[in-house]
């Protein structure tokens, strides 16, 4: 059985992510398809740098559509999500009510805060099981048997229900504390890039200089990792055992798709980041959740 070691890929490889507004033609239509099957309000970064790809894209979405559609893989995203949050309690990451508090931040702000955090708790766990379903095929693995999982369509609505702007603030509208941040999360984590999720948060920047200075000492101690190994793991399993695969996406066919593009070295190591990135992002959602307790 091929085994996915958990480590950030050395060098960190180049990524290419496609942005949403300058999609066009097929890969736009494959971006407005996939926000809805998700149910997300945003494409997450990775699933922007497979797009960079296009053949591997078209295959990958037209295998994965019926996946991430079905009720099975609604249930997996809600059980691993459970799983992270549990992790993410045991860090016991010190609250930030008071401290917003004694700075003005009005209680509906707070909420404001927290039902976008809501939008990425709920988000980020079906792009960290495609990001893990992409690695395991690209790697030579195998998803469950078609037959060994019901692919019953989810039917309804498994979002929050939150009306928060989704507004992101780039570097280049930052100030200079707010850049200085964004260093800070790239150093800290091994990030190439700032993640959608911090961009979100950082609308607020006080408050979010504040959330991440309260779990940046966490990220380098034993029990953080061993939190985003657990996670990695349940992923890892829930794709290889618990998802369905209706349209017989398989290993050979993507690495195929994906040699159309580029070396498969070059998807590879683009995959692989991605993979390992993902467990952290959510523990960390889950870690900001929790201080807004």
């Amino acid at each position: 059985m091929i085994t996915l070691e958990r480590g950030l890929p050395t060098p960190i490889p180049a990524i290419h992510p496609l942005p949403e507004y300058l999609a066009a033609g097929e890969r736009k239509a494959f971006y407005t398809a996939m926000k809805t099957a998700l149910q997300v309000p945003w494409m997450g970064v990775v699933t922007m740098a497979y797009a960079h790809y296009p053949h591997f894209f078209r295959h990958l979405w037209r295998g994965l559509e019926p996946i991430v559609t079905s009720t099975a893989f609604v249930g997996e995203c809600r059980d691993l999500r459970a799983l992270a949050e549990r992790e993410a309690a045991r860090l016991a990451p010190a609250g930030l009510r008071g401290t917003l508090d004694k700075v003005g931040y009005a209680p509906a702000e707070i909420a404001s805060i927290r039902d976008m955090i809501e939008i990425f708790s709920h988000g980020n766990y079906p792009y960290l099981l495609i990001a893990t379903l992409v690695r395991l095929l690209l790697e030579g693995g195998a998803l469950a048997p078609d037959v060994a999982v019901d692919a019953a369509p989810f039917t309804g609505r498994h979002a929050p229900d939150v009306a928060c702007p989704f507004v992101l603030m780039e570097a280049h509208h930052a100030d200079p504390a707010t850049r200085a941040v964004y260093e800070d999360v790239k150093a800290t984590l091994g990030l190439p890039f700032v993640n959608t999720d911090y961009r979100a948060l950082a609308r607020w920047p006080s408050y979010f200089a504040a959330a991440w200075g309260g779990i940046r000492t966490l990220v380098a101690t034993p029990g953080y990792d061993a939190a985003c190994r657990n996670v990695h793991d349940a992923a890892l399993a829930q794709i290889r055992h618990r998802v369905p695969n209706p349209a017989g996406l398989d290993a050979e066919g993507l690495r195929a798709a994906a040699l159309r593009d580029a070396p498969i070295d070059e998807v590879l190591a683009m995959a692989r980041l991605f993979q390992f990135l993902l467990p952290g992002l959510v523990l960390n959602i889950a870690l900001f959740d929790l201080q807004l307790r």
